[in-house]
């Protein structure tokens, strides 16, 4: 708004300067968005959504304290305003003041458990109040894709620090290296683990950690960014199929034939691991031809061995015809694919292997799933369900079971498997999956002409997107979510007949 404006008072509607200030914030420029939002409340004093929209602007800009009280006077004439309320909590958190943030956040859930946001604002308060106090559970880092924490301190008007958290209990905490936990990583990172290593012996040197960069910066801050990152990129990749199901296979491979081989039998059982090993390796790199070929090799050796030479031969045979049904999925070859893991599939039942009749079906699933057989993808996926047990494979298997039925314009069972997705993603606090299943979900009630629902789960994902700062998905989102809200009021601006 220029000066002459100012001095003039308002020259526009109340709705055209929300719509003005709607665009400023979405921009990024929140000063702005602040003045056209504050010109709209010269008109509508006590309009409550516009009191909201400027108090996210104050929280950005680090004025924490403007933003509750704007967000408070929002609350004034309606006190269960779930806006007003979610965003009360988010000024306290800015401010610091975690409990009672975490007290809004559960009375926002309370009145309206079904958005995704509260839920979300409750984790990640207790996860700061943890932090703050340094309860036992925290001494171990938790990458649950929340990395709100982690956000860099704002100035405010008195000089103080607004809306960050100190970092020095995240930092102790990534600096102590989980053993367990470096191998997977330095498979999934591959030329950053050794960076990550690097950072991780950084913020061991005290002094170092609290020099500040040329901008002012805190060096600590950046190193924690940095270590957040990897994590996350870590925990991502992990999350990825058939990753974490192969690291699985060779754990539990390990624990038996620990119990079951004897000394004569141990370089083989050496051999054998160290190939898959090897096989998995090349195909997380990349190089899925040179996967193929080791996994044939070593293949063709075991074949000619006997069951007192290598133990658990079956169940080695069965991983060696999914790795090379894997390489060969990555090379688009599917039909080869698919008669490798189901031959995976008939040495499970013929030796009645559980995890290897689970892994078996997952693959195949996703064979018939890439070249468009979701009648089939369906099938063989629901008769893995009773084999998920964790809370991961199954937010991962409901999606994709959902997104098949959603192919197949079968809504209502796409929205169902969305809801169960969801539901098992929250169980673990898993960002990644929430995200997937909030805008499957939302697309499924959106063709169901549900659209308000729609509406709904999209603002989810696109907060889920904004959290885990990914700008395609949060575009795709947006774009999405506009058209919703226009289904939404071309249905309440229709007439009723």
């Amino acid at each position: 708004m220029s000066d002459t404006e100012k001095d003039q008072g308002p020259k526009s509607t109340f709705t055209t300067y929300m719509a003005e200030g709607d665009q400023l914030y979405h921009k990024g420029e929140y000063l702005k968005a602040t003045e056209s939002y504050t010109t709209a409340l010269t008109l509508q004093p006590n309009d409550k959504n516009c009191l909201v929209a400027r108090s996210k602007c104050y929280v950005k800009m680090g004025d924490s304290e403007n933003a509750l009280q704007d967000a408070e006077a929002s609350l004034k004439d309606d006190k269960e305003f779930f806006k007003g309320l979610y965003q009360k909590a988010e000024a306290l958190y800015a401010l610091g003041d975690f409990e009672f943030a975490l007290v809004f956040y559960h009375r926002g859930n309370r009145l309206r458990p079904g958005l995704q946001q509260f839920r979300l604002g409750i984790q990640k308060a207790q996860e700061a109040i943890d932090n703050s106090v340094g309860s036992p559970s925290s001494v171990k880092l938790e990458n649950k894709g929340d990395l709100s924490v982690f956000h860099k301190p704002v100035e405010g008007k008195k000089g103080k620090l607004k809306g960050s958290i100190l970092p020095s209990k995240k930092a102790q905490q990534l600096s102590q290296k989980d053993p367990k936990s470096g191998k997977i990583s330095r498979q999934l990172l591959g030329e950053l683990h050794s960076d990550k290593e690097y950072l991780e012996k950084l913020l061991k040197d005290e002094d170092l950690v609290k020099d500040r960069m040329r901008n002012g910066e805190k060096l600590q801050d950046l190193i924690v960014g940095c270590l957040t990152y990897l994590d996350t990129r870590t925990e991502f990749w992990r999350q990825q199929k058939p990753i974490y199901a192969r690291e699985r296979d060779r754990k539990l491979m390990r624990q038996k034939w620990t119990r079951t081989q004897v000394c004569s039998a141990s370089n083989t059982a050496s051999y054998v691991l160290k190939s898959l090993e090897e096989i998995d390796a090349a195909l997380s790199s990349g190089n899925a031809k040179g996967s193929l070929k080791k996994a044939r090799e070593v293949l063709k050796t075991v074949q000619n061995w006997s069951e007192g030479t290598v133990p658990n031969k079956v169940e080695v045979l069965g991983n060696l015809h999914s790795c090379i049904g894997n390489a060969l999925f990555d090379m688009g070859e599917m039909k080869r694919a698919l008669d490798s893991h189901q031959k995976d599939l008939e040495l499970a039942r013929d030796g009645n292997l559980t995890d290897a009749k689970s892994r078996a079906l997952d693959n195949i699933g996703r064979v018939y799933a890439r070249i468009g057989k979701f009648p089939q993808a369906i099938q063989v996926w629901e008769e893995k369900i009773p084999l998920a047990y964790s809370a991961l494979e199954r937010a991962w298997l409901f999606h994709e079971i959902g997104r098949c039925y959603l192919e197949l314009k079968r809504y209502t069972e796409a929205r169902d498997y969305g809801s169960r997705s969801l539901a098992a993603a929250d169980d673990i606090g898993d960002q990644k999956w929430r995200l997937n299943a909030s805008v499957l979900v939302a697309q499924s009630e959106g063709e169901l002409g549900n659209y308000k629902s729609s509406v709904a789960h999209f603002e989810e994902a696109l907060l889920q997107a904004s959290v885990l700062q990914d700008e395609p998905a949060r575009d795709a989102i947006q774009k999405a979510l506009c058209k919703a809200r226009q289904h939404v009021t071309e249905l309440e601006m229709k007439p009723l007949t």
